[in-house]
Parts: structure tokens; sequence; C-alpha cells
């Protein structure tokens, strides 16, 4: 084999593993990203978040509760080492906005959708970083 040959399979073999990194961090960027947008209404006790908390019985704790895992949630899908679990946490988070769309708000609300269509994104993004990472998760990672 000459070594153009090598250098061009060298090449092509990497590269969907740099298009999958770029993908991953894509993912992670997004979910981090819609996650971010929420937290100054959520601290700062805004007018739509506080009624959106008091529909779901959960009041200023069940905001600030929130506000803090996101926060956290953010700085993990950020973190490449904790990239996998802050998916998780972000799939938790999410998921748990998705089925209070479903059960208790509606998914209008204040007379759009937008709120669920993000937390759609979010989680959607979020099993992308789980997925991609799965093997940096501990306990289970080493089984995939």
């Amino acid at each position: 084999m000459s070594a153009t040959t090598l250098s061009s399979t060298a090449s092509t073999s990497t590269e969907p593993l740099i298009r999958a990194s770029k993908f991953v961090w894509i993912a992670q960027i997004v979910a981090a990203a819609i996650l971010a947008m929420t937290l100054p209404f959520k601290f700062s006790g805004a007018e739509e978040t506080v009624r959106l908390f008091d529909a779901l019985g959960a009041g200023a704790a069940g905001r600030i509760g929130s506000a803090i895992m996101e926060s956290i949630a953010v700085l993990m899908l950020l973190t490449p080492q904790l990239a996998a679990l802050g998916g998780l946490l972000t799939l938790g988070i999410m998921g748990g906005a998705i089925l209070s769309h479903f059960f208790v708000l509606g998914i209008v609300w204040d007379g759009d959708a937008q709120l669920f269509t993000m937390a759609v994104i979010a989680f959607i993004a979020a099993a992308v970083v789980v997925w991609q990472r799965r093997r940096e998760l501990p306990i289970i990672g080493s089984r995939f």
C-alpha cells in the first residue's frame, strides 16, 4: 500500500469520529442553552414563572429548586467529564417538564406552546448526549 492510500484511509476513518464529537457538542450546547434561558426568570421570581409553578402546586420552593437543578445540569453539560451525567440529569428535568405539560399545564401554556416545545427539544438533545456518551456513565458505561 502506498503512503497516499494509507493517509487517505486514516483521514476517512477518523472523520466520522470528529463529526460525531461536533454533533454531541452541539447537542450539549443546545440542551444547556435551553436550560439556561429560563434561569433568570426562575431565580428572579418573574410573574409568569411564579404562575406556572403555582399551577403545578410547587410554589417558590419548586421554582428555586428547579432553577438550582437546571443550573447544575448546565454546568455538567458544558464540562466534558460530566456531560453524560448532565445529559441524564437533563433527561430527568425535561421529562418532568413534559409530563407536567401533558397532565397539568397543557401543551399550550400562557397562549403558546413555546415552553413545551423547548422542553421537547432539550429532552431530545439530552438523549443524544446520553446515547453518544453512554460509555462514560459510571457503573453502566462499561457494559456498552
